[in-house]
């Protein structure tokens, strides 16, 4: 028997199988999925197997499988189809897709870490033999009360036992110790909480059809209640005996939920997200692996949840950017989720109170089934937006606060309710720059300006990590002449504490959620009411629900509207439109101050009308014009290197390729440079493909591909519709 394995290196030349003979002594042990330690050259690697085989075709001799690397891991047949899907859909090596479907801790590489917990217990042998050795041993106290202590419990934890009564008791063959598998996260178990559906929420999910594959996009305004749509219709999954996926956008959303889905379904949920430790991982994992739990809730990559009998697939949020991966491979997790829906025969749900074009367009299309919530839940009410028109605030001296954002905030703290401020930019200042000289800090690996963090005093590029301290003096001309520009959410709050001193603030962001468990415990206390006023970035506009909050400020809402790309407005419109629904969702009247340079801009207005069909129609007769989508399909393409004029040489090239052998019909548009030109160390060119409808094209782009696979100097990025151009 023989077993053709792919192997761990994801580079392009080496994404094909090998056969290895099966020994004996695994012969019936090794199967498809499992992963396995080959001889590969000169040294020994790990693979994962694809195929089992009963004859050896070739005519070179082929090398005996090692061993298997952990018979419990075996990626089912499902996870195995998926994996070729993602390999052809985004043009990575099927390793790379298979590396991808994986927790860290179990990723293709040598583990010398166990990541397994175990908690030890001590039982008796022989119950019988255990009374006569108390009878003959009186004298020996410790021990007798030990045995008497597991007689009475069944059994007990080793630590609680003495090293010297633990070597007597085994040495006379009285008691054993046994292992048992230890889960870091448990949660305990409560009286399980059902909520009743309201009128709207009932006729919604008896619209979804549990007999047969399709998508439907749940449409419901902030506070309309969508999340316990899903809890009731993954409640009658579980009663069917199958198993669900809830996806989330943000980590710290998923504390938020995973806590309702826990009142829910009390330990019939795991969780998958990046802020879990390895250790975390790969117990969430086993325990789906094993069939332990029948809910799964995570970020994008729980999409790969290897759960038997899926019954049913939410996607919360589905227009947020980060289901979108931006590094190989660049797949969304909408797509998996439509895969998965497919070839499962199980309804796919897609909500959100701002859902993407491309989705409303296929709704309205009826590729999807639109589903709406148009009432927010008891006696909530949209909130009021007001909108100030910052030029004139400018006028007046006021650069951050507006004075009615200043007069909202202090009327909401006399009132004892809570206020939520958005500023879409973290850190304390933009860029620093010199008076004197005109010296810029900018890093020196892309071509971008480098952040100020004033609590560590570090200069950050917040695309490739890159830091330094920051000097008091500047380091061209040694002048003290350095002047903060811009505006983060590090600098805000010192001006909030300013304006009013005793005010309880906490901000969230990616530095203050930097360690392990900060989403949660900021969430929880800004919950609990230990803080006044809420500032942070996107992440505190999606998904949250305090009831105390009344007033939403947004500081500078032209942060994402003035970005160079064709899905500004609609990023803008999602983004504000998300975080005025954290206002007023319990009895409180809600209120919302957007601050604007842009006040008669169309998407600010839409968001003041909370309108979202009008912004709907109007920004695809922006896309219609311009030949974006969902009218069009997109394909990205960036050439890499690390010579620029070499690079733009092999992008002429690319774009001569691709305009004499796709279609006439396809739009091949540059080379351009990409927006971010310098990367890393690395120039990128970029070329962007436009088409409906185009056959040749798959096979174009991987005979590029393949033409790339042994450049030394210049590499491809192909991503098939990009969030961002």
């Amino acid at each position: 028997m023989y077993a053709n394995v792919i192997v761990e290196y994801g580079v392009k030349a080496l994404n094909k199988m090998f056969i290895y003979k099966i020994p004996n002594e695994l012969l019936g042990k090794v199967k498809v999925g499992m992963k396995v330690y080959v001889p590969f050259g000169y040294q020994e690697v790990f693979g994962f197997v694809l195929e089992i085989l009963d004859n050896n075709d070739t005519d070179y001799e082929t090398k005996e499988i090692i061993r298997i690397d952990n018979e419990d891991l075996i990626l089912n047949k499902e996870l195995m189809n998926i994996g070729k899907y993602l390999a052809d859909t985004t043009l990575c090596t099927l390793i790379t897709a298979y590396q991808t479907m994986l927790p860290s801790s179990l990723k293709i590489k040598k583990q010398e870490h166990d990541y397994n917990l175990y908690d030890e217990y001590v039982t008796i042998i022989n119950k019988e033999q255990a009374i006569n050795y108390m009878e003959k041993y009186k004298n020996r106290k410790g021990q007798i009360a030990v045995i008497k202590n597991i007689l009475n419990n069944g059994k007990i934890l080793r630590k609680d036992i003495s090293n010297n009564i633990l070597k007597a008791l085994k040495e006379n063959n009285i008691i054993e110790i046994k292992k048992v598998k230890k889960y870091r996260i448990n949660k305990e178990q409560k009286e399980l909480i059902r909520k009743k559906l309201t009128s709207d929420q009932e006729n919604i999910f008896n619209q979804v059809d549990f007999s047969q594959y399709k998508t439907y996009l749940l449409y419901g305004i902030t506070g309309s209640g969508k999340t316990e749509v899903y809890i009731k219709l993954i409640e009658k999954c579980l009663k069917m005996n199958k198993t669900a996926i809830m996806l989330v956008p943000e980590i710290g959303l998923t504390t938020q939920i995973a806590n309702r889905f826990y009142e829910a379904f009390g330990n019939d949920v795991a969780i998958l997200h990046s802020s879990l430790s390895q250790g975390e991982r790969y117990d969430e994992y086993v325990k789906i692996m094993h069939g332990e739990v029948k809910v799964v809730v995570g970020t994008r990559s729980a999409i790969f949840a290897p759960l038997k009998n899926l019954g049913i697939i939410i996607i919360d949020e589905e227009d947020s950017s980060s289901y979108k991966q931006d590094n190989n491979p660049r797949y969304h997790a909408r797509d998996i989720a439509i895969y998965r829906g497919k070839y499962n025969n199980i309804p796919v749900v897609l909500g959100s109170a701002t859902p993407s074009l491309e989705s409303k367009a296929r709704a309205d299309k009826k590729v999807y089934e639109l589903l709406r919530l148009d009432k927010r839940v008891g006696n909530a009410k949209i909130p009021i937006v007001h909108v100030v028109d910052m030029e004139e605030e400018m006028k007046k001296r006021n650069n951050i606060f507006s004075d009615l954002l200043k007069n909202k905030i202090a009327e909401k703290l006399n009132k004892k309710e809570q206020i939520i401020l958005l500023l879409n930019r973290r850190g304390f200042a933009t860029f620093i720059t010199c008076s004197n000289c005109g010296y810029t800090y900018k890093c020196p690996n892309c071509d971008i300006t480098l952040t100020y963090h004033k609590t560590t005093n570090n200069l950050i590029c917040h695309y490739c990590g890159f830091q330094i301290k920051k000097d008091l003096l500047c380091p061209k001309c040694g002048e003290e002449a350095l002047n903060y520009y811009g505006l983060g959410t590090e600098k805000l709050e010192e001006k909030i504490k300013e304006l009013f001193p005793n005010i309880r603030v906490v901000r969230m962001d990616q530095d203050t959620t930097r360690n392990k468990g900060m989403h949660e415990k900021i969430i929880n206390d800004f919950k609990e009411y230990k803080y006044d006023l809420l500032l942070g970035t996107q992440m505190v506009s999606k998904g949250l629900d305090f009831p105390k909050v009344s007033l939403v400020g947004v500081i500078n809402a032209d942060t994402t509207l003035n970005i160079p790309d064709y899905r500004s407005s609609e990023n803008t419109y999602s983004l504000l439109s998300q975080v005025a629904g954290r206002a007023g969702r319990s009895n409180i009247l809600g209120e919302v101050v957007i601050q604007t340079f842009n006040p008669d801009n169309y998407v600010i207005n839409c968001v003041k009308e909370n309108n979202y069909d009008k912004f709907y129609i109007r920004e695809m007769g922006f896309r219609k014009k311009l030949k974006y989508p969902p009218y069009y399909y997109l394909v990205g393409i960036k050439v890499i290197g690390k010579d620029y004029e070499k690079n733009l040489e092999y992008a002429k090239k690319v774009q001569y390729y691709l305009s004499n052998n796709l279609d006439k019909e396809t739009i091949v548009l540059g080379p351009t440079t990409a927006a971010i030109l310098k990367f890393k160390n690395e120039y990128r060119m970029q070329i962007i493909i436009k088409y409906k409808y185009d056959n040749k094209l798959l096979g174009v782009l991987k005979d590029l591909d393949k033409i790339f696979a042994n450049n030394k100097d210049s590499y491809l990025e192909i991503d098939f519709n990009p969030l961002r151009i």
